[in-house]
């Protein structure tokens, strides 16, 4: 950050008086900017023993597999963000999502925030972020072409709880050479 977002003059990276961390200050408004991480939510669709994965149409990791998740925007509930992006990505719809896994990436400004859940129907298709969608049984999920290391833990979770025939809630910190 180079400008003040509120007055428009050179801001400068210090610790705030009453504050232990180093932010961005306006010397002219006294305005101070977080740089807080970003949450991204997502959604592991579930059909008929089956989950609806994406292949991705954007960078990065283009051509690679993961399950519909993205940035949650301004004036959405975490659940509701997950939905969007299922039925923008995958086409789909979701209805009684649980929450499954909070993974902080603290390395990148990221927490991701996983719900798992039923589609209404077995209607999907590929959204403009995606080249196809697919269903798949567990035991054909491309592991070698999931796109993150972060999906592939978060889908990892998934299928041991399955095998174990019990969901839980999986909260993780993932250290940086797995993101």
């Amino acid at each position: 950050m180079n400008y003040c977002s509120a007055c428009g003059a050179p801001v400068t990276k210090k610790v705030p008086e009453g504050d232990n961390l180093p932010r961005f200050v306006c010397e002219i408004c006294r305005a101070i900017h977080y740089h807080n991480p970003k949450i991204v939510a997502g959604c592991i669709p579930e059909w008929g023993g089956e989950i609806l994965l994406c292949r991705r149409a954007i960078e990065p990791k283009s051509g690679l597999w993961t399950f519909p998740a993205g940035f949650m925007e301004i004036g959405e509930s975490i659940e509701q963000a997950a939905a969007r992006e299922t039925l923008e990505e995958a086409q789909a719809q979701v209805e009684r999502i649980s929450l499954f896994a909070v993974l902080s990436l603290p390395h990148i400004g990221q927490a991701y925030l996983v719900f798992r859940g039923p589609m209404s129907s077995p209607n999907f298709g590929a959204g403009e972020e995606s080249l196809e969608a697919q269903l798949f049984s567990l035991s054909a999920v491309p592991w070698d072409q999931i796109a993150f290391p972060v999906v592939k833990d978060v889908l990892r979770r998934y299928v041991d709880d399955v095998t174990r025939g019990e969901f839980q809630v999986h909260v993780a910190s993932l250290p940086d050479r797995l993101c």
